[in-house]
């Protein structure tokens, strides 16, 4: 019997490296079937740059001793580093007779209701998927689907050094600051962040039965 749509686990992982917790995601893909819940993943990664299948190496300006994990999620190249929420969503497209467009939106909404909850204005563009304060990014997007169902997530950048997001062109875009919640005078602790965005996303995809588990 397949599981309700309304069931989410979520899972706090910790701090992990990223190349361990996206094979963990390729894995849980694989191998879920039409009875296996969908589930959040929350975690925070050492200093890394991400390239996306569709980057190119001229956004990648100056890596220095950073790692680069050439990943196969969509999108160009991002930074994930100490100071920044982020959260894998691990989600059964079909059963949720959703689109994929329909997944970033909602990811991107629930961003944007949880800096609202934190008094901040923000909105999602569609040419540029992630979420803006004026012409300054402090979240980022990128999915990969895999028969139907999603993996890769939202980061979301609370309290981090900026200073390597002056080594990329950030999802391929030129011209554009990146911000975190901290130098909008904004403290929160990642837990707060991560929380926020669940209990937003879970309301919007209308998951009614959501547990905690502890990571596998």
């Amino acid at each position: 019997m397949n599981p309700p749509a309304s069931s989410l686990i979520v899972r706090a992982i910790g701090r992990r490296e990223y190349t361990p917790v996206w094979r963990d995601m390729q894995a849980f893909t694989q191998q879920r079937d039409a009875s296996t819940p969908d589930e959040l993943w929350t975690v925070e990664h050492p200093a890394v740059f991400t390239q996306g299948l569709n980057g190119k190496p001229e956004h990648l300006v100056s890596p220095g001793d950073i790692p680069v994990v050439h990943t196969d999620r969509g999108g160009q190249v991002t930074y994930h580093g100490p100071g920044q929420a982020v959260i894998y969503t691990l989600i059964d497209l079909q059963r949720q007779h959703r689109g994929v467009r329909d997944l970033v939106s909602a990811i991107e909404q629930s961003v944007v209701a949880l800096l609202s909850d934190l008094g901040i204005a923000s909105t999602a563009r569609a040419e540029a998927p992630g979420v803006y304060i004026g012409n300054a990014k402090i979240a980022s997007l990128g999915l990969r689907v895999r028969r139907g169902r999603s993996y890769h997530g939202v980061s979301i950048n609370v309290a981090m050094d900026l200073e390597p997001f002056s080594r990329i062109n950030p999802c391929g875009l030129t011209g554009i600051d990146v911000i975190d919640l901290k130098k909008l005078g904004i403290s929160c602790r990642l837990d707060e962040v991560m929380d926020g965005f669940v209990r937003h996303f879970a309301a919007r995809l209308r998951y009614n039965n959501v547990r905690h588990a502890e990571p596998t």
